[in-house]
């Protein structure tokens, strides 16, 4: 039992030191730029919810592996993309413009932007995995040699090949883990809303306000967005928006730099943020190649479906994945508040964790199909 007590007073400890004075502030300074990203997603989400039922733009239910009943129209992402990209540069020109500052944000939206527009294509056309792939690593090697040239990689190993890997690898795992995680209702939404908060208040507590800003904007552009795409969802985000917000969040996690006393621990914060896609994508890619299925082959192996095979109804299933990523995001919130050997306890207690859940999800049983 002292472990566990120990562990608690940790939480505890760390909450006290975060100072609530601190929070209102970082409240009162991002707030309005999420409040901004909310009102124009949630006002431009029914617009294309009608502009994609008049144009018979559908998710329609004509695989196995779709578990909705009627079609759900497209169009989400690009509401999502529009506040996101509005709010980011309204922001920029009316407080911090520069040239600087400028060609910073476009590196971070051009990237996002193009790989929206190819989901944007997918949903209407449907792109085949290679060529998406394809556009994917593109971006991330152009990604990759930005940050390395402009040393804004946030966890440096002291080796450009090496920094330019973990960059390129982890940009196309997160870009394509977000979109896999998009198979139920609200639930990449919600999760990259709460992912999105934790990175927010975890840059401005570091002095990375660049990341803080941006990140706040993407939870207020998902928060809007699930008004409509909630169960039973309304409109789906579809590739455009799951691979914009994808390489968006993979993007600033990359580039953020926790303030922590080993390197270890540093990239585990990364991990942390987006545990759950991770995780989801991980036992799905898994299941699929241990039936000797192709990993980008679509099929009911998710967390999601597996939870709702559990016998939870489906709200409640994506109530649980959300808490779940709050969790492991307040883990990564308290990891700079603690010492050295209590950040490695923390790190080492969530990505236990982690382990057990991957191996209790993947001994449920896979659906019969594909």
């Amino acid at each position: 039992m002292a472990f566990p007590r120990y562990f608690a007073d940790v939480f505890c400890d760390a909450l006290d030191e975060a100072c609530w004075s601190q929070v209102k502030v970082f409240a009162w300074q991002y707030l309005s730029l999420a409040a901004a990203s909310f009102i124009i997603v949630g006002s431009l989400t029914p617009y294309f919810r009608r502009l994609a039922i008049r144009n018979e733009i559908y998710d329609a239910p004509n695989s196995d592996h779709k578990t909705h009943k009627e079609p759900v129209p497209y169009l989400g992402g690009i509401a999502i993309i529009i506040g996101t990209i509005v709010v980011a540069y309204g922001a920029l020109l009316v407080k911090e413009y520069s040239a600087k500052n400028l060609a910073l944000a476009t590196s971070v939206m051009a990237p996002a932007l193009i790989l929206g527009l190819v989901g944007l294509w997918d949903d209407i056309r449907n792109l085949a995995p290679l060529p998406r792939l394809l556009v994917q690593t593109t971006v991330g090697v152009f990604t990759a040699i930005l940050l390395i040239e402009t040393h804004t990689v946030g966890v440096p190993t002291g080796h450009p090949w090496m920094d330019g890997f973990i960059t390129l690898l982890w940009i196309v795992g997160i870009t394509n883990s977000i979109n896999f995680f998009d198979n139920v209702d609200g639930g990449a939404a919600g999760t990259m809303a709460i992912s999105s908060i934790a990175l927010a208040y975890l840059g401005y507590q570091g002095g990375q306000f660049f990341v803080a800003a941006l990140a706040a904007v993407v939870a207020g552009s998902t928060i809007g967005f699930l008004l409509w795409n909630k169960s039973p969802a309304r409109i789906y985000m579809g590739d455009a928006g799951a691979l914009f917000l994808g390489v968006l969040i993979a993007t600033l996690t990359i580039r953020f730099h926790p303030h922590t006393l080993s390197k270890w621990t540093s990239f585990s914060t990364k991990i942390l943020i987006m545990a759950v896609p991770i995780l989801d994508t991980s036992v799905a890619v898994t299941s699929r190649l241990l039936r000797k299925l192709s990993p980008f082959q679509g099929g009911r192996d998710h967390l999601s479906h597996r939870l709702i095979r559990a016998g939870l109804r489906r709200p409640v299933a994506v109530i649980l994945l959300w808490l779940m990523t709050g969790a492991f995001a307040l883990c990564a919130v308290v990891i700079p508040k603690t010492s050295k050997l209590t950040e490695e306890y923390v790190v080492i207690g969530a990505l236990s964790l982690w382990v057990f859940l991957y191996f209790a999800f993947l001994s449920t049983p896979d659906a019969s199909y594909p």
